[in-house]
């Protein structure tokens, strides 16, 4: 059973940044590619980016390609989120998520482990 909390979500203006961290607890952390998902109030669940258990590979959904950046540290047991230049419609509830299979998921059921979330607000 895999743990995951996320943490570092908050208040930002837009054009400003924030950085999301997921820590990982409970399996063997780099067996498990990470997803990190969003999800805006009265709006289903949508992909954001994958990392694969090595973090040699990643995958972005096209509203957030060069804005935001993943990268794991697995002697950390960590995964991170660097989102840039945020826009308001980047406003959700941040999760990260675990699969321990390969390949570029981005339906939330491919998913094994979630967790709780973490709020990030835009601003203009």
């Amino acid at each position: 059973q895999v743990q995951l909390v996320e943490s570092g979500g908050g208040l930002v203006q837009a054009g400003g940044s924030l950085r999301l961290s997921c820590a990982a607890s409970g399996g063997t952390f780099s067996s498990y590619a990470m997803g990190w998902f969003r999800q805006a109030p009265g709006k289903e669940r949508k992909f954001v980016l994958r990392i694969s258990q090595s973090g040699g590979s990643t995958y972005y959904a096209d509203s957030v390609k060069g804005r935001f950046t993943v990268s794991r540290d697995n002697t950390k047991n960590t995964v991170y989120l660097q989102m840039n230049s945020l826009k308001p419609e980047d406003t959700a509830v941040y999760y990260c998520a675990a699969d321990r299979d390969m390949g570029i998921h981005t339906n939330p059921q491919q998913y094994d482990y979630w967790g709780q979330g973490t709020q990030v607000t835009v601003s203009l």
